[in-house]
């Protein structure tokens, strides 16, 4: 039986720990704070929040499930979701964004003669870049110095997402609409690369997903079990990763040694200066300003995500808990600080400040204090980024990395996708050798 240690209990931390327990390896998971990251929701006077409210590829979920112990059905409710997003722009037209190809050349044709058909063009084309990175790429471990050569295409293509939405959306609301994911992460599209747009196909294709009682519920389902797989939980902070003879051996933490043959980071690598010198030239994605409200009597009805294009761009989420004759919304701000999102709302027709009883305005730097990191991962910089995140393996023999900073996109599929590549390269523990003793 190996000894694995996880560094780091959000999503991609504890799908790592559950699925190598599994396979047969005593599992430690070293968190600092409370279970859960960014699954957690922020609370305040009554109210809940999630920062994560959606999900694409639910089939991700679904494996992580099944290959643990009971299936996601016996535990959790997942439901799909009519609207994907609605989108408010700056002209006064509006459109609601749903999953299904009829559904989008239906929605969009509304914006104008020929746009639903040049919209779907944009978004199919993604099919074959999907297949391609899902089989070489989000599913099945990768050498980043030897990709396959449709691969290779694909991510040394100097072709921005800025450049390919210009050339293939000839109105400049589809171009918001398809840059939106992007930009509320904080990233340039012009630092992006073109062939990780696919999350409009993703959407289109598959639709988004959400855990009836939010992500609160999963992660107690997920705390659930770690204790059916036993998985030790130990509180502390960690201080680095062991070696020896230039394997992993331990990880040092404030309350002492934990010996191992395998560590997982699935943290920030720069937390871990055995690992930080590897990724220096990489920055974390920041997430946006957010306000978290609490509101009291009637409120307009609105989808799940409204994004309010302009400057402030606005994305407001209806979906947070609140007490009975209550709402919880939150609302992220990118660009300019210097407007009350609540005043730009108001704006826009969505007037809710005499109904305000809970306010909560956090800064990206509270948010990361908040969750101990980012859950948006790595910051595009071009083409290049790809081959600059590590995971699943790391320059450090025993070492690998999982989690948001170890995968091409942000949110829970990409995070579980990155979980399963971990386990696939460790494998079962009877594949797991020991280093002997002495060395």
């Amino acid at each position: 039986m190996a000894r694995v240690v996880v560094v780091g209990g959000g999503f991609g931390g504890l799908a790592s720990a559950l699925r190598l327990a599994k396979l047969g390896h005593a599992v430690t998971v070293v968190e600092e704070r409370a279970l859960g990251g960014a699954l957690v929701p922020f609370a305040r006077d009554g109210f809940a929040w999630d920062a994560a409210t959606h999900t694409l590829l639910p089939g991700v979920v679904r494996d992580l499930f099944r290959k643990t112990g009971r299936p996601l059905e016996k535990e959790l409710d997942l439901v799909q979701l009519d609207c994907i997003r609605e989108h408010w722009f700056e002209d006064g037209s509006s459109l609601v964004l749903t999953a299904g190809r009829t559904n989008q050349h239906d929605a969009v044709e509304s914006l104008g003669r020929g746009l639903g058909a040049r919209w779907l063009d944009h978004v199919e084309a993604y099919a074959d870049d999907w297949d391609v990175v899902r089989r070489g790429y989000a599913e099945a471990p990768w050498d980043p110095d030897r990709p396959g050569p449709d691969l290779a295409a694909r991510l040394d293509s100097r072709e921005s997402l800025h450049k390919r939405l210009r050339r293939r959306l000839p109105d400049d609301r589809l171009r918001l609409v398809a840059a939106q994911p992007f930009v509320a992460d904080g990233h340039d599209v012009r630092d992006v690369p073109a062939w990780a747009g696919l999350t409009a196909y993703l959407e289109q294709r598959f639709g988004v997903w959400a855990f009836a009682g939010g992500t609160g519920a999963m992660l107690d389902a997920l705390v659930r079990r770690l204790g059916t797989r036993r998985v030790e939980v130990v509180s502390a902070q960690v201080r680095d990763v062991v070696r020896r003879n230039g394997r992993a051996v331990a990880v040092a933490t404030t309350t002492g040694d934990l010996a191992a043959d395998v560590v997982v980071c699935a943290v920030d690598p720069r937390r871990l200066p055995a690992l930080a010198e590897s990724v220096r030239r990489t920055m974390p994605a920041i997430p946006a300003a957010t306000t978290y409200l609490g509101l009291g009597g009637d409120v307009p009805e609105l989808p799940h995500e409204l994004v309010v294009h302009g400057d402030p761009m606005l994305v407001l989420r209806t979906t947070g808990r609140a007490p009975e004759g209550h709402h919880a919304w939150a609302v992220q701000a990118r660009g300019r600080h210097d407007d009350d999102p609540v005043e730009v709302l108001a704006r826009h027709g969505i007037d809710v400040r005499e109904q305000v009883v809970s306010r909560t305005d956090l800064s990206p730097r509270d948010l990361v204090e908040h969750w101990g990191g980012t859950p948006l991962g790595v910051l595009w910089q071009g083409r290049g980024t790809v081959r600059q995140r590590l995971g699943p393996r790391t320059p450090i023999e025993g070492v690998y990395a999982a989690g948001a900073h170890a995968t091409p996109g942000s949110g829970l599929a990409y995070v579980g996708l990155s979980a399963a590549l971990v386990a696939q390269v460790v494998g079962p523990a009877s594949s797991v050798s020991r280093p002997a003793a002495g060395t």
